[in-house]
């Protein structure tokens, strides 16, 4: 039935395929017998919260869902969720109707997520919205969506250029760096005093204005699938898997990979890998990033220093922690 469903081209263009194993058994109910104090930076891991004392179930089977989805069958299964602080939806969206609809290669895909997302508002969801952007984005018009995102009552965007993935069946769509610097300007430039509100942190947003030096964080969004940990990030998904986590983080040559090492890196923007720097950043330099979220980022002037190009970045992190303070 799949099949015929694609040869038909009822579900549209299809361009990457991913596998699924499902469970009816609450799979996320991890054992913590063997999750001890000296392994754990409690401290750390607790952060503003509350001091407590360890406590391994905490830890293990403490969860933010975090729901990613592109709409359309998200109105038709809400009746099994129950609004929680705890989960969120994240609605793709690439733009209005003709945006977003020629992005998927589907017609009515827009309208079927916007009464999706409308549902979920009206009955206490939180709701995000993931957008991606490709060269054909027009500042005024990405102004628009962003105004109907924020009439829609949704928390935050998160916003992103699109990445020039090696099984893309097209890749003139994809932006280039400083074309994507300069969209990202002019799309701020239009945004002053409209409190859009962004699933972001304001340095990031800055970085995508061209006025940071990040090298990428891999490590900082490590995606987790039937097949193991992917190396080093989703994005490039011909480098094979790790069995552990562990494993991903001792045995993956990160030195490898990002701007001006490897040549597949060197156009990507997208935020799984340089939001991690900016949040970095952001921990360090905290009356930096309040002063870009109190102003926006800057959008005139000089793009900062471009590691793609060869040149020294201002925060540059190292290839991987030595001893992740982190659960493993």
């Amino acid at each position: 039935a799949a099949a015929k469903a694609v040869a038909d081209g009822v579900v549209g263009k299809v361009t990457r395929v991913s596998a699924g194993v499902y469970f009816n058994q609450d799979r996320w109910k991890r054992g913590y017998d063997d999750c001890k104090e000296k392994d754990v930076d409690w401290d750390a891991y607790m952060f503003n919260r509350p001091k407590r004392p360890f406590d391994p179930k905490l830890l293990r089977r403490w969860h933010l869902y975090y729901l990613c989805t592109n709409g359309l069958l998200m109105k038709k299964y809400l009746k099994h969720y129950t609004p929680s602080p705890y989960l969120t939806f994240s609605v793709h969206l690439d733009g209005l109707e003709k945006e977003h609809d020629e992005a998927v290669c589907q017609e009515g895909v827009f309208d079927r997520a916007v009464e999706a997302i409308r549902a979920a508002r009206r009955r206490g969801f939180r709701v995000t919205i993931n957008t991606t952007l490709f060269d054909n984005a027009v500042p005024a018009t990405m102004a628009r969506f962003m105004d109907f995102c924020m009439d829609l009552g949704v928390e935050g965007v998160t916003i992103s250029p699109g990445f020039n993935y090696e099984r893309a069946p097209q890749q003139d769509v994809f932006l280039k760096r400083d074309e994507s610097k300069q969209l990202f300007r002019d799309i701020f430039r239009l945004g002053k005093g409209r409190r859009w509100r962004f699933n972001q942190s304001s340095l990031f947003l800055d970085f995508l204005a061209g006025n940071r030096t990040y090298q990428c964080t891999p490590w900082g969004n490590p995606t987790r699938n039937i097949f193991g940990w992917q190396k080093p990030c989703y994005l490039l998904a011909s480098e094979g898997h790790a069995p552990s986590f562990k494993a991903l983080m001792a045995e993956t040559a990160w030195d490898r990979y990002g701007l001006g090492r490897d040549a597949r890196c060197d156009q990507c923007q997208v935020h799984c890998g340089f939001e991690p720097t900016a949040v970095d950043e952001t921990f360090s330099h905290p009356l930096r990033a309040l002063q870009v979220a109190l102003k926006g980022p800057r959008i005139t002037g000089a793009f900062a220093a471009d590691l793609a190009r060869g040149k020294p970045a201002d925060k540059q992190l190292p290839s991987a922690p030595s001893s992740p303070s982190y659960e493993t």
